[in-house]
């Protein structure tokens, strides 16, 4: 018995994005990738097989092995749109290394109950919508934030456990009184 097997074009890498492009619309999360099989708009399976994972902003385009270029475009999803005291609340996300785009009237997030909550009682309006996310690009030129959760997949630790006892007491005997024995620059009587 054979096997027939499609053999899709690949995608090795990603340049710059060009006039008459097919394209691939992609939501955040599926932006972050390193090897997927994808199917553009227009209809173009392909695999991509980048170096390493990485994630895709629009103006990005897949370099097919035959010189197509597929560029990327971010996929209207479910968002929250946040107005208030932005520079507050912006810090209060960005606490919870929260992916955010910073527009100049709102603070957009991916839908998220709990920070929703947390903004609500801040005083931030928090409006549900569907649009592209762009959200800033990370610290120190990484380009993606990858949040900060605490899941035991997280492969790290916040320093020692504090599931130790020890004692913080304060209970040692010493003296916050003024009398000393040296002079201030008072002028000496005698």
């Amino acid at each position: 018995m054979s096997e027939t097997r499609d053999i899709l074009p690949l995608a090795q890498g990603v340049t710059a994005a060009q006039p008459g492009d097919d394209t691939i619309s992609m939501t955040y999360g599926d932006r972050l990738l390193r090897r997927r099989r994808l199917v553009s708009d227009g209809g173009t399976a392909f695999l991509a097989d980048l170096p390493e994972t990485r994630g895709l902003d629009e103006g990005d385009a897949f370099a097919l092995q035959d010189g197509t270029r597929i560029a990327v475009r971010a996929a209207s999803e479910t968002l929250a749109e946040i107005t208030g005291d932005l520079p507050r609340l912006a810090w209060h996300i960005g606490n919870r290394h929260t992916p955010c785009e910073i527009r100049p009237e709102s603070l957009r997030i991916l839908d998220d109950h709990v920070l929703v909550a947390m903004l609500a009682q801040l005083g931030a309006t928090v409006t549900e919508i569907s649009a592209p996310f762009r959200p800033e690009g990370g610290a120190y030129g990484h380009g993606r934030t990858m949040g900060h959760s605490h899941g035991p997949e997280d492969g790290h630790d916040h320093g020692p456990s504090h599931a130790h006892p020890h004692d913080h007491s304060h209970a040692h005997p010493h003296d916050h009184s003024h009398a000393h024995s040296h002079d201030h620059g008072q002028p000496r009587h005698g």
